[in-house]
């Protein structure tokens, strides 16, 4: 019988599983692996095709005892030489230099694609990958969207438009999203690169599956051919973060307000559609139980399916929940200073007196509770009195197209300019 001589690398796939080293693609060895039925990965397996076509395609090895594993953790070299062997990656324009100290032999060169892919960036770390750990979800959405910003440097820009968007995660409203991932996270959430679980959380800390890998590449490969202006929910969060609002997307029919139909009590002369003009600043109020400044004003139309949802839908809505007479639901993130030691939520209703944004009520969906979103009811008790002086919360509220309910949003900044927009035809 003819012995085949197999490589260091492709001897330690076949005996341990893992990632195909690049001395074996394209090797019998590796076909014959491709057409393994792994005994653990039944075809009803939430990533049976991914997992299938990622062997095919040389980045898997099966188990000697036929099995896959797909739940076993990827170290942070197995995923760097998978990286490394996307061939229709460009390499990245500025190249840094390998100086990991703690790479294994094996994984040196795919670690080095890596980075001259623009996956890793070495200015990142302290001269040690810790490429022996289990890759955290975090570093995958960061390595991932590193990654995009070489393919197309409107993903760079959309890296930097994320900065002070609304996550639509466990992590963000709760406040453990580290600030060195947010942006990371938000592109891969955006374009649908990564999603959070069933807990709604996006499990930054969570360790990467081969199971989750395989998806990831088929994945990735989709979305770095598709510009990022053709995510609906990439553009909300770009526009979150750059304005503080996604009205335009969800809700483009509300324009500037004609002199015609602005409130009475409003200068027109300084009227704006342009949110980020009075977001994070202090609105003039109807009466004088608090300051009130808008952090963030997030419109979803109920009425939507599908790809024409927002990427906030399930953060606020239970799904199958639609409102009467056509209208969107407003929902608004509130910082008030509070300045009554006996102030409540209907005197709270009383600084705007608005039924879009409204800061007597909350969200009260079972769908805002899972995400941890901050309520009024954290901050208040019985009778609906205020126990903190400035609290930070969601308010809930409605945006009419009904001719007959509509009229104008109008906020009014005591630092000069006024936002005032409404329904056209």
């Amino acid at each position: 019988m003819k012995k085949m001589i197999l490589t260091g690398v492709t001897a330690l796939a076949l005996l341990t599983g893992g990632v195909i080293g690049s001395g074996s693609i394209g090797s019998s060895v590796e076909a014959a692996q491709a057409t393994l039925k792994f005994k653990d990965v039944p075809s009803t397996h939430w990533a049976a095709a991914a997992i299938n076509s990622a062997v095919e395609q040389g980045f898997f090895q099966g188990y000697a005892d036929g099995t896959f594993k797909p739940s076993s953790p990827v170290n942070k070299a197995e995923m760097a030489s998978i990286l490394g062997r996307l061939t229709d990656q460009p390499n990245a324009a500025k190249q840094e230099t390998n100086n990991f100290t703690d790479v294994p032999e094996w994984a040196k060169s795919g670690v080095s694609a890596a980075i001259a892919k623009g996956f890793i960036s070495p200015a990142n770390y302290n001269g040690k990958l810790d490429a022996k750990a289990s890759l955290t979800r975090g570093e995958m959405a960061t390595w991932l969207a590193q990654g995009l910003t070489v393919v197309d440097s409107d993903y760079k820009q959309a890296l930097s438009d994320v900065t002070n968007t609304v996550i639509p995660a466990k992590e963000y409203f709760t406040g453990k999203l580290l600030s060195n991932q947010k942006n990371a996270v938000a592109v891969a959430l955006g374009t649908g690169l990564m999603s959070v679980s069933n807990d709604k959380n996006f499990g930054t800390d969570r360790t990467t599956t081969r199971a989750e890998v395989a998806v990831l590449i088929a994945r990735y490969a989709s979305v770095a051919k598709t510009k990022p202006a053709d995510f609906k929910g990439l553009s909300e969060l770009r526009q979150v973060g750059l304005t503080g609002t996604n009205i335009n997307i969800i809700a483009p029919k509300y324009k500037k307000t004609p002199e015609r139909k602005v409130s009475p009590n409003v200068d027109y002369s300084e009227v704006t559609e342009d949110f980020s003009k009075v977001r994070n600043k202090n609105i003039i109020t109807d009466t004088n139980y608090a300051d009130l400044k808008i952090k963030n004003w997030i419109i979803v139309n109920t009425f939507a399916k599908g790809a024409e949802r927002s990427i906030y839908y399930p953060v606020f809505v239970d799904e199958g929940f639609t409102l009467l007479r056509g209208a969107y639901y407003s929902f608004a993130e509130l910082e008030l200073n509070v300045k009554s030691k006996t102030m409540t939520s209907l005197q709270a209703g009383s600084l705007l007196n608005s039924a879009t944004i409204n800061p007597m009520n909350s969200p009260r969906s079972d769908a805002f509770t899972a995400y941890g979103g901050p309520s009024i009811n954290d901050v208040t008790k019985s009778r609906g009195v205020f126990t903190v002086n400035n609290p930070v919360y969601w308010s809930r509220g409605l945006l009419h197209f009904d001719k007959e309910l509509i009229s104008d949003v109008s906020l009014v900044a005591k630092e000069g300019p006024t936002y005032s927009v409404i329904a056209t035809d």
